[in-house]
Order: structure tokens, then C-alpha cells, then sequence
């Protein structure tokens, strides 16, 4: 009998201790491992961008920031307006940024001269720019002896002035380069300091709805349809040592763009807030960059073909200023194509059919 009794009085004990340990485990905070594993540590990184204010080109980091994907993918995005692309492609030598939003032209002479740059991704690929002159100026020929804007010599806007130049056989020392920040050629040009300027398409429309003394003398993009433009590039010590968040910035970058293509209202509003011009005219250069000509990549955006082509414009150009660099060795697609495989790939044909 007392065998029994000790036997129940064990059976009650190790009752009460197990109900007590399923008490306590119920009481300790469920853990959500499906969030655990997409909770990233957010990561200060600087970008660079190649105008004084950030142009509708470079839009696509304003809507990654204002949309939230910057920090669905843990970045804090620090943006640096550094005037030209030149100064850019500097800065990421430097390590003063670490990505840099940078033209073609700069990206290729810094590779060539022995620089350890990679490019890894792409904004407004194509050419959204134009030559804006007063209506005086009828041709290309009549600009001989003119002063003309530009920013850093080898800088983008340079460039496609000397490109405008060339088609009717002159060069710059045909006319007078007047040094001007980007974000005072409409200002320049109204007060007559210069007679020339290489505008943003934002720009372009701003000047002719405010003075009808001018005209479009040259549209780059319907002149250079194949001419790249836009690139991010980062040094290769830093994308070694950075891979993941080179992935995850472009990732965001993706989702900006295309987000653009989707929301037309979003993205005129974001963009007249970051470039400081009125909507109707970012409403039209929205019409002619994304509707028109679809300058943003909605998937990776490098094309091979039109960087092969861009360097043979710029060495009859004459200003590759070494041997050109090997494609193969500039460009790093690891980056984008982890960003593309985490995405899907977009059907482009749907996303930016109108």
C-alpha cells in the first residue's frame, strides 16, 4: 500500500513539474524565424552623383530613398551632389564615395589610365540631354567664335559639345569655353554669358517655357540613339570586400525603376521635389525619357554592344586618352545579377508598354 502511495505521490510531482514547464515555455516570446532571416543590419553607404542638383537622370536614387527600398534592403543612402561625373569618378577613387553615378566618357579614361573601377550597374542608359541655343544660332556652323558652357573639360557635357561640334568639322578651339556650374547654364544663357549649353531634359523644357528667345538646336538622343551613358561603378577593393551591399543597392535600384515606368503621378511628384523644377515641366520630360524614350533598364541595363560603340565615339572624339580598357575587366555583373535573380526578371515588353 505504501509502495502505492509513493508511486500516485511521484506521478502528481512530475504532473505539476510538467505542467509548470509548459507554462513557462508559453510565457517565452515566440520568435518569427521567416523575419529573422530577412532582417539585414542597415548599412551607411555614400553615393556620388554628377550634378550640382540631382537631375530627373538620376532621379532613380530619390525614389528608391522616398519608396522605401533603400531601407527594405538595410541601407542608409547618403547622396553627394558633386558637380560633374569627372569629380565623381575621382571621389570613388578616392574612397570618399563608395558607388558613383557617373557618364560614360570619365568612367572609361579613369579604367584606361590604370584604374582598379568596376562598373556594376546603370541609370538613364541613354542620352538624355540636348544643345539649347538662342534662335539666332540656326546651325551648328553658326556657333563658330561663341561662348560656350561647359563644366570640367572631359566631363559629360563637354563631351557631347564637342560631339555637336564635330558633326559640322569644327573643335573647341572653334569657339570659347566658358567654365559653368550645371545648375547655372539656364541662368547663363538667359543673361547672354553664354550662347551654348548641353541641358538636362528638365532643364531644356524649363528654359522654353520661360524665354522664347530659344530653341533646341541639337537632341543628343535622337542624333546618338546608341550612345551610353549612364553607369555606377565602385573601386574593386571595395566591391571585394562589399559584395552584399553592392547587391543590395542595386536591388533598390531595380525596384526604382521599375517603379517609374508603373506610377507616372509618384514619380512626377518625387522627382519635381528632388530636381526643384515645376511638375508640368518634369510631366514632360517624364513623357519624353520614360514614355518616349525608355531610358531606364528595368533588368541589368549593360549593354556590351553600345559601350563598344560609345568608346569608338570617343576616340574619334579624341579624348581616350589611352589605350581603351577591356570590357570584359570594367564590368562586374555578379553584383546585378544576384540583385536580378533575388527580383525575377521583368518582361520588358509589358512593363513599359504605354
Amino acid at each position: 500500500m505504501q509502495r502505492q502511495l509513493r508511486v500516485i505521490a511521484t506521478f502528481i510531482i512530475l504532473a505539476i513539474l510538467s505542467a509548470t514547464l509548459i507554462i513557462a515555455c508559453q510565457n517565452i516570446p515566440s520568435q518569427n524565424t521567416t523575419q529573422s532571416k530577412t532582417v539585414q543590419t542597415t548599412s551607411a553607404i555614400a553615393i556620388g552623383l554628377p550634378t550640382g542638383k540631382t537631375s530627373f537622370a538620376n532621379v532613380d536614387v530619390a525614389i528608391a530613398a522616398e519608396m522605401g527600398f533603400f531601407k527594405q534592403q538595410g541601407l542608409n543612402v547618403n547622396i553627394k551632389n558633386l558637380d560633374s561625373a569627372v569629380k565623381v569618378v575621382q571621389a570613388v577613387v578616392a574612397g570618399d564615395v563608395a558607388i558613383g553615378g557617373a557618364s560614360t566618357e570619365p568612367v572609361v579614361n579613369a579604367a584606361a589610365a590604370g584604374g582598379k573601377i568596376s562598373v556594376i550597374g546603370t541609370y538613364a542608359n541613354r542620352l538624355t540631354v540636348s544643345m539649347v541655343t538662342p534662335k539666332a544660332i540656326k546651325s551648328i556652323a553658326d556657333l563658330r567664335g561663341k561662348n560656350v558652357g561647359v563644366q570640367d573639360i572631359g566631363a559629360f557635357r563637354e563631351i557631347m559639345t564637342r560631339m555637336v561640334l564635330q558633326s559640322a568639322n569644327l573643335t573647341p578651339k572653334d569657339v570659347n569655353y566658358i567654365p559653368i556650374s550645371p545648375p547655372s547654364y539656364i541662368q547663363a544663357l538667359i543673361t547672354g554669358q553664354i550662347e551654348s549649353a548641353i541641358l538636362q531634359t528638365e532643364q531644356v523644357f524649363d528654359i522654353l517655357k520661360r524665354d522664347s528667345r530659344f530653341h533646341i538646336l541639337v537632341n543628343l538622343h535622337e542624333v546618338e540613339p546608341e550612345y551610353f551613358y549612364g553607369n555606377y561603378l565602385v573601386r574593386k577593393d571595395w566591391l571585394a570586400k562589399n559584395s552584399d551591399l553592392a547587391v543590395r543597392y542595386l536591388t533598390a535600384l531595380i525596384q526604382a525603376h521599375r517603379f517609374m515606368y508603373q506610377n507616372k503621378t509618384e514619380t512626377v511628384a518625387i522627382a519635381v521635389q528632388t530636381t526643384g523644377f515645376d511638375a508640368s515641366v518634369i510631366e514632360k520630360t517624364y513623357n519624353v525619357l520614360l514614355e518616349k524614350n525608355k531610358v531606364f533598364p528595368v533588368n541589368e541595363g549593360i549593354d556590351e554592344k553600345r559601350l563598344t560603340y560609345t568608346i569608338s565615339r570617343m576616340k574619334s572624339l579624341g579624348v581616350l586618352k589611352a589605350k581603351e580598357p577591356d570590357l570584359a575587366q570594367l564590368i562586374e555583373r555578379k553584383p546585378i545579377t544576384i540583385a536580378l535573380n533575388k527580383l525575377g526578371k521583368a518582361s520588358e515588353e509589358v512593363l513599359l508598354q504605354k
